[in-house]
């Protein structure tokens, strides 16, 4: 038996143990390209107030993601135009630069859009990312869950949807392409298991090495979990089939070797630049994040029954909503699992689901704010290499594609099921059970159903940059410095920088790197220069800096280290205090052109 096929036996609800019945593949075809394009439409018009204006949309909840992500694919593009190592860049954080393979710049993304980005700009580019990364998700689910899980189309639509559109991936959406685009996973998860059917274990091998490596370049951190969770899968299984694991030895090993071996060879370079590379950094520690035990029966911000300021009260943010799946899901699931608990694919799907649940939970267990000092399974992986740099909240999106395939499961046993019924004596009515359980499932999940994503206007570009009035004030090997730098909290100066045809680079940004020269630990943005530290002491006082000489004379020692030839400083809050303050630094009144403050100091900077 398939180690994906639908078991014979259950006492609960009788089952169809013959093959499917053939259906014309022009009529299975339509049916496909149906089923696909309804999930595609969905995502179309979820984004649909970011593909109404390309121009001028923001998606309001991604904070400053969006900014970064634009930024990340118009620096690859420019990369691949030039020829350039798209592993490194010094557009940002100037003079040490970013480590792209050490960031989310999701190369397997941006290098083949990269026309789009050079033609029509990189928000058409992340639009198309988002909601080809969601469509392809559910239809990949969609795909295998058709082929290799059940039999009836609509119980593989109904968990292709899920998987694609349930509410942690819709957070996600909101700012993270990279762990949206889950649309490889399923067809890395099918090859293993037929390597160890022992099905082609060579030609799936070589599949598997293939896949692997361009799901790094997608994302590794969901790699990562799902690989985790398809582990306790796999572990459940063998252990209530152990006849057959002396079967699975050989290909496997085959198989999986040849995998590694391809894999190896295909990403050994692009993971020494990752790890041992130019401002790489061993490992990004965020505190304790695990997720608060209320947070899976409430509901997400953007889902029709959504409870913002419930959500909000147990999640780090709007795009870290990774297990509000809401009560009546949470229900459904225990229902179903002791439902099909004899069946050992569903059993094994529902160990690792509820593992992961676990897991996400964090080191200790806490339920409404309250620590119980209960502890958790993850403090067993939590410094463990990799695993100390996730934020273990994510472990729960592990559970989005179990629960598609459980409810498809769920589903094609009822139709089964009632396929197999009699046919009703005269004068009685067949029990509709297909929609019985259609209208439950629905009922389950209309609560949790995504709303659109929230787009607005994002702040004009000044005219300083969009015009290029910049190029009159820029040396040769010049830096444009912002006022106050770009920082993970001040992403603005990246979308000037690409509106400028990204002719320029500035200090700091951001992204993640290390901690310093000597300090491999990661962080977000740079090690600021004291003279970065002190401007953003006026962002959090809003009044004007005291400025002594000792400041002034650090001042100058920082643009001369950026290489500065202009400072920049749009009109926006508390943007007299900054004013002030680096008139005081510069001893020079700042000019006003075309919509900003400058100080040109390339005479300083030049005078080494």
């Amino acid at each position: 038996m398939s180690l994906f096929q639908p078991e014979a036996r259950t006492e609960l609800i009788p089952v169809v143990t013959g093959p499917p019945a053939a259906e014309p593949r022009l009529r299975r075809s339509w049916a496909d390209a149906g089923i696909i394009g309804a999930y595609l439409a969905f995502s179309v018009v979820l984004f649909g107030g970011l593909w109404a204006d390309l121009g001028h949309g923001y998606l309001w909840n991604s904070a400053s993601d969006q900014n970064m992500w634009e930024w990340f694919f118009s620096v690859t593009a420019k990369s691949v135009l030039h020829l350039q190592n798209p592993f490194t860049t010094d557009l940002q954080n100037y003079p040490l630069g970013v480590n792209m393979m050490a960031n989310t710049a999701m190369l397997g993304v941006s290098i083949p859009l990269t026309p789009i980005t050079l033609t029509f700009g990189p928000t058409a580019t992340w639009a198309i990312a988002l909601t080809g990364s969601l469509a392809g998700t559910a239809a990949a689910w969609y795909w295998v869950f058709s082929r290799h899980l059940v039999r009836h189309r609509v119980s593989a639509a109904i968990g292709g949807a899920v998987a694609g559109f349930s509410p942690p991936i819709i957070s996600h959406a909101n700012a993270h392409p990279n762990f949206v685009a889950w649309f490889l996973l399923p067809f890395l998860a099918l090859k293993v298991i037929r390597i160890a059917q022992g099905v082609k274990p060579v030609r799936n091998g070589i599949w598997l090495g293939v896949l692997t490596a361009y799901q790094i370049f997608l994302g590794e951190e969901p790699l990562l979990i799902f690989a985790l969770s398809f582990v306790i899968f796999a572990v459940a299984y063998c252990a209530s089939r152990p006849r057959e694991l002396k079967a699975m030895v050989r290909p496997t090993l085959l198989g999986g070797g040849i995998a590694v071996v391809l894999a190896f060879a295909l990403l050994a370079f692009p993971l020494w630049w990752q790890f041992f590379g130019p401002q790489s950094y061993t490992a990004l520690e965020h505190g304790q994040v695990g997720n608060d035990t209320a947070a899976f029966t409430r509901f997400a911000t953007q889902s029709i029954a959504g409870q913002p300021a419930e959500a909000a009260d147990v999640s780090l943010n709007r795009t870290e909503e990774n297990a509000f799946f809401g009560w009546p899901l949470i229900v459904l699931m225990v229902v179903v699992t002791i439902w099909l608990w004899r069946e050992v694919v569903a059993r094994s799907i529902a160990i690792s689901m509820f593992l992961m649940a676990w897991l996400s939970l964090g080191v200790d267990l806490v339920v409404v704010h309250v620590d119980t000092g209960v502890p958790g399974p993850w403090q067993l992986l939590a410094k463990l290499p990799l695993f100390e740099s996730l934020l273990e909240s994510r472990l729960a999106m592990a559970c989005v594609p179990a629960i598609g395939a459980l409810l498809a499961i769920a589903t094609d046993r009822v139709f089964t099921a009632a396929a197999a019924l009699p046919e009703p004596g005269e004068g009685q009515r067949r029990l509709p059970v297909r929609l019985l359980w259609l209208g439950a499932v629905i009922a389950v999940l209309l609560p949790i159903a995504p709303t659109q994503l929230l787009v607005k206007d994002r702040p004009p570009t000044p005219a300083f940059f969009a015009d290029g009035t910049w190029r009159t004030y820029v040396a040769p090997g010049g830096t444009v410095v912002p006022v106050p730098l770009p920082s993970s909290g001040e992403s603005e100066p990246l979308h000037w920088q690409v509106d400028a045809g990204l002719g320029y680079a500035m200090p700091e940004g951001y992204f993640v790197g290390p901690s310093g020269p000597d300090d491999k630990r990661g962080r977000y943005g740079a090690v600021q220069r004291p003279t970065s530290a002190l401007l953003d002491q006026i962002r959090d006082s809003g009044t004007a800096a005291a400025v002594d000489d000792a400041a002034r004379n650090q001042a100058i020692d920082d643009l001369r280290y950026w290489h500065a030839s202009v400072l920049v400083l749009i009109p926006r809050e508390h943007s007299d205090a900054y004013r002030a303050t680096v008139d005081l630094l510069l001893r020079k009144p700042a000019e006003f052109v075309d919509g900003v403050w400058i100080w040109d100091v390339r005479p300083i900077t030049a005078a080494r």
